[in-house]
């Protein structure tokens, strides 16, 4: 059991923290909402991604990942190609809801739903693994 734990803990960290980020997103969307009934609900939506995603950043960077950059150029760096690629797996998700509902024409939105999350959280995995934290002593 401990060698399969260590062989995982990465994919497990990684799972346990973005539990964690999903929850933030949730809570941050709720309370500016709460706080700010009036603001229009893609701005609350934006500003959760943003908290969410920062949030993911810091935790994957440290406890996940185990970023070695250490010179401000690399954390910059870092942050940005982090950023960069959520917002692409939230484009990437954006696409697949499309195709399925508009073409392919998936009537179970909530399997699509399914499908698109899994499909962005293995993408981030790896983007994050080798693009944003790849070890650079190596």
């Amino acid at each position: 059991m401990k060698n399969l734990f260590e062989k995982y803990k990465q994919v497990i960290a990684y799972l346990f923290w973005g539990i964690l980020t999903t929850i933030i997103d949730i809570i941050v969307a709720l309370l500016f909402h709460n706080l700010f009934p009036n603001v229009d609900i893609i701005w609350n939506t934006i500003i959760a991604w943003i908290a969410s995603v920062l949030f993911a950043y810091i935790t994957n960077r440290k406890w996940v990942f185990k970023s070695t950059a250490t010179t401000f150029k690399d954390h910059i760096s870092e942050i940005i190609s982090f950023f960069l690629g959520r917002l692409s797996s939230l484009v990437l998700e954006e696409i697949i809801l499309i195709i399925g509902v508009s073409i392919i024409n998936v009537n179970d939105f909530d399997l699509l739903k399914i499908f698109s999350q899994a499909v962005v959280i293995i993408f981030n995995f790896f983007w994050s693994k080798f693009i944003v934290f790849r070890n650079r002593n190596k």
